[in-house]
């Protein structure tokens, strides 16, 4: 009897979703093997099981295509983290039932494809008898034990090319731009996008900033006959002794939605210098369209890898790349370990080198 190897998406969507599930499909398909998308996240496992066969036709322009065809959820029965980041552990009766669901689906394997929540799922699942392994997917590139999440690159020329678009009108006008970018608790797209697209001042949740020094570059460059200014700002950054900024309607039962210091900075800055000042929010943005040429790749890669491990019964590992090659690691080595923009490593260096204010 040919085997049934499952796939599903969930958290956030992001470029490079639906190449993974391409990819995963293919290799299984080369094999002998059946593959089933598991619609609409991990209660499409439920009874009555929502699935599809990923063949022929449904498989064609997927390398390219943006989004996810099975659909995902960051919120329901299937939420694993809460507040700022904090576990949460799924009840056993809706362990047992999604189990059950895979049993009924005969699926000798489960492919969870997503970032620090939806693979924090995927560990309990694995702990409680459900043969998975998972692909790591995240814009913010936070998830430890791998050096890059795909989603990240394709955020991240996004994230550039805004900068890019903010030069010529900020000259123009002679303002200073707030750009507010993704990434969560973690700075990689704003020191990303930042250094690519030649940002004056580049805000990141690792380094508390001041006002005091952010304005201080405003001037400086006012002094030096450059009368605009590009801000990069991750939406997790913060004032030193100040709280995240969030949304003023936080759902319960969810994460908390990060966002509006673009806005506080941008009003700052324009009381305290009195320069023109106005802030775009990148947002959904960052997640939508194509997956650049090394998210292709890269999803291509660790969805044929993902598909090895499942041969190999290497349940309860997530594919990861390690700079030089494609290998594999525990989950539980991935999950519920922030990975952020090291403050004695390149990135940050070069930064402080060209004179780019990290607002310390």
């Amino acid at each position: 009897m040919s085997q049934v190897i499952g796939v599903v998406t969930g958290g956030g969507d992001c470029p490079g979703l639906n190449a993974v599930i391409r990819s995963v499909a293919k290799a299984a398909i080369r094999r002998g093997w059946q593959a089933v998308g598991i619609i609409g996240g991990y209660e499409g496992l439920l009874a009555p099981q929502r699935t599809v066969a990923l063949e022929g036709d449904l498989l064609s322009g997927l390398l390219v295509r943006g989004g996810t065809i099975l659909g995902t959820a960051n919120q329901g029965k299937f939420s694993a983290k809460v507040g700022h980041g904090e576990s949460r552990r799924l009840p056993v009766e809706l362990l047992d039932e999604t189990k059950r669901g895979c049993e009924q689906l005969r699926l000798s394997g489960l492919v969870s494809i997503g970032g620090d929540g939806s693979l924090a799922i995927a560990q309990q699942l694995c702990e409680h008898g459900i043969p998975i392994v998972g692909v790591p997917k995240t814009i913010d590139n936070d998830l430890a034990a791998t050096l890059m999440t795909f989603g990240f690159d394709s955020a991240v020329a996004c994230a550039t090319d805004a900068v890019d678009r903010l030069h010529s009108t900020a000259e123009s006008h002679r303002r200073v731009m707030v750009l507010e970018v993704m990434g969560r608790y973690a700075g990689w797209i704003a020191i990303y996008a930042g250094l690519a697209g030649g940002a004056d001042v580049i805000l990141i949740p690792e380094i508390p900033f001041s006002y005091d020094s952010i304005c201080a570059k405003v001037r400086e460059r006012e002094q030096a006959s450059k009368h605009f200014t590009i801000v990069v700002a991750a939406e997790g950054a913060r004032a030193a002794g100040a709280d995240y900024v969030t949304s003023t309607n936080q759902p319960q039962n969810r994460e908390a939605r990060l966002g509006g210091i673009g806005a506080q900075v941008t009003e700052e800055i324009q009381r305290r210098t009195g320069k023109e000042t106005r802030s775009v929010v990148l947002g959904h943005l960052q997640r939508g369209g194509s997956p650049t040429n090394m998210d292709r790749a890269l999803c291509t890669i660790f969805g044929a890898k993902a598909v090895e491990l499942i041969a190999q019964q290497r349940y309860g590992e997530m594919v990861a790349f390690t700079g030089s090659q494609i290998s594999s690691v525990p989950i539980s080595e991935a999950v519920g370990k922030l990975r952020t923009v090291p403050l004695d490593g390149g990135f940050v260096t070069a930064a402080r080198s060209l004179g780019i204010c990290l607002g310390d």
